[in-house]
Order: C-alpha cells, then sequence, then structure tokens
C-alpha cells in the first residue's frame, strides 16, 4: 500500500472465514484478530484483539445461512469498530441475504431489505461492497456507498474455456429462467461471446414460498448448449424444471451458474438427480463439504474483492471493477 495511507485492517466474522483469508493473501496483508465467543444462553460475545484507532477496517460477513445468526454478529462486530475509534467501517458482503424481499408483492407484505439496510447504517458501517445484488434498487436503500461487484465475467471466463468449441461455433444459448433476469442473462451472452438468448416463462406460486412451475421456452434451443444464468440458487427447484424443459425443447445438454450457490433443503439432492451436466457458483457463500458434489463447480471471486478494497483504500476508482 501506498505511504501516507490510513492502516489497512480486515477482519472476518463466521460465516466465511476462508473468503477473508483469500483476500488478505491477495493482498498480502495478515488478517487481523478478533475472538467470537458465545455467552452460556447463547448470546454473541465479540472482541477485538488489537487496535484499530484510526484504521481504515473492513469486515467480511455474508450473511448466508444461518442468516440471523450471521446478520446479528455482523452488526456486533461493527459496534465493537464503532466504540473502537475505526476510522472507517467497510462491510464486505460477498452474498447480502434478505435481498429478495425487495418489495411489496402484497398487502402486508415487510420489505425486509430495506430494513436489513437501516440496520447496519444504524450500527455504523460506512460503506458495504458486495455481489450481485437480487435486485439492483437495493442499492437505492442505502444512504452510504455501496460497490455493487459482479460475478457474470467470472462465470462467462469459465464456461468460455469449457465450451469454447461450442461458443466459437456459435452453438451457445443463454437462458434466463425468469423474466426478470432477462438484463443479466443478456450482459452474460455478451461476455461469453455473443451467445444467443431464450428466456424461461415460469409462473411462482404466491402460495408456497421457493416454488414455480415452468410454462414456456421463448427463443430457440434445439440442438444447441444451453447455459442457465441466475443470481441465486437456493432450493433448485427452478433450475431443475427449466433445465427438464430446456431438453424437451431440444436442447443438447444443459449447464447452470449462479454467483450464489445458497443450495439450501432438497437441493443437493435435486441437482444430483437432475440432468444438469454441471453447476457453476462463485465461493460468496461457503460450499461445505456435504455439498461438494461432481456436479458443482465452485469458482473464487475473492481476488475482484481484494481488489476492489485494494482501491477503495486507497481512494481509486472501482468503476472498471463493474464492467
Amino acid at each position: 500500500m501506498s505511504a501516507g495511507l490510513r492502516e489497512l485492517k480486515i477482519f472476518s466474522g463466521s460465516a466465511h472465514p476462508q473468503f477473508a483469508e483469500n483476500i488478505c493473501m491477495n493482498l498480502g496483508i495478515p488478517l487481523s484478530a478478533s475472538k467470537l465467543f458465545r455467552f452460556s444462553d447463547g448470546e454473541i460475545g465479540v472482541s477485538i484483539e488489537e487496535s484499530v484507532r484510526g484504521a481504515d477496517v473492513f469486515v467480511v460477513q455474508p450473511t448466508c445461512a444461518p442468516a440471523n445468526e450471521h446478520l446479528i454478529e455482523l452488526l456486533i462486530i461493527v459496534d465493537a469498530l464503532k466504540r473502537a475509534s475505526a476510522y472507517r467501517i467497510n462491510l464486505v458482503m460477498p452474498y447480502f441475504g434478505y435481498a429478495r424481499q425487495d418489495r411489496k408483492t402484497r398487502s402486508r407484505e415487510p420489505i425486509t431489505a430495506k430494513l436489513i439496510a437501516n440496520l447496519l447504517q444504524k450500527a455504523g458501517a460506512d460503506r458495504v461492497i458486495t455481489a450481485d445484488l437480487h435486485a439492483g434498487q437495493i442499492q437505492g436503500f442505502f444512504d452510504i456507498p455501496v460497490d455493487h461487484l459482479i460475478g457474470g465475467p467470472l462465470l462467462a471466463s469459465y464456461f468460455r474455456k469449457v465450451l469454447s468449441q461450442e461458443v466459437e461455433d456459435k452453438r451457445v444459448t443463454v437462458v434466463s429462467p425468469d423474466i426478470g433476469g432477462v438484463v443479466r442473462a443478456r450482459k452474460f451472452a455478451e461476455q461469453i461471446g455473443n451467445a444467443d438468448l431464450a428466456i424461461v416463462d415460469k409462473r411462482r406460486s404466491h402460495e408456497v414460498a421457493n416454488s414455480c412451475e415452468v410454462m414456456e421456452i421463448i427463443g430457440n434451443v434445439e440442438g444447441r448448449t444451453a447455459i442457465l444464468v441466475d443470481d441465486i440458487i437456493d432450493t433448485a427447484g427452478t433450475m431443475v424444471k427449466a433445465a427438464e424443459a430446456l431438453l424437451e425443447r431440444g436442447a443438447s445438454e444443459v449447464y447452470a451458474c449462479a454467483t450464489h450457490g445458497v443450495l439450501s433443503g432438497p437441493a443437493i439432492e435435486r441437482i444430483r438427480e437432475s440432468k444438469i451436466k454441471k453447476l457453476v457458483v462463485s465461493d460468496t457463500i461457503p460450499l461445505p463439504p456435504e455439498k461438494q458434489i461432481d456436479k458443482i463447480q465452485s469458482l473464487t471471486i475473492a481476488p475482484l474483492f481484494a481488489e476492489a478494497l485494494r482501491r477503495i483504500h486507497s481512494e481509486h476508482s472501482v468503476s472498471i471493477l463493474f464492467r
């Protein structure tokens, strides 16, 4: 780091310490010391084990499962750093939980993404660095800077290598699993090499969460390699049904990718038994051993975050990282 800059310190919560270690390795600095503990009744305790007075501090903590535990832990860490006189507290949230509740779709529903934004700011956060928010407008829920990194180029790079011949022969179709993801899929198609675009027209049940019914495929997939692209894959119901529909419409094979591999509930079993050839995710969420199956490939997005942290700390532009 350049001379004259404030001291850079990186702390990690318990959600994804390996991601924090990877960022530190890319930056060539050690992970700062902190201690998390539990009181006998289960309350979370935090101890910052080194001085942060006047330091530029980054806290790495995706709010993945168990989301409530990791969120409260993050709030407590921020409060501890604020009271320890840190100059600036930057939250590195590769996965921003509760982002799917970003608007009211029915009467008497909460807008939980806004609530979480309020909590983080009230605790003392000065900046948020995240990746592929479920909806871009969530950035507007914050009154502090939000650096919104994109996982698409990382995933597209993987497929350009694995499917190099198909891409060269223009036999790849990028597929959005719903109407709302068309912009994301179109960008991904450009990144992979101006591939064709198709859309799954699905009907989602409002009575049961995480359920949907695939209706129709808009676009040509016959005899082509299809790549389903989404920001989050949770229970994998949408992806598996979409893959079945694509194969029924004549696709030769189906891949799937998403920045955030939530993979909850029956997701692993569904993917294992599905006709998806490979699911590619980034490491914004840790992939425990029981979820590491042959059909799932995890790519690290930590170098992108490390470069963002480097630029933010040195007061350089990060806009090039959004492309």
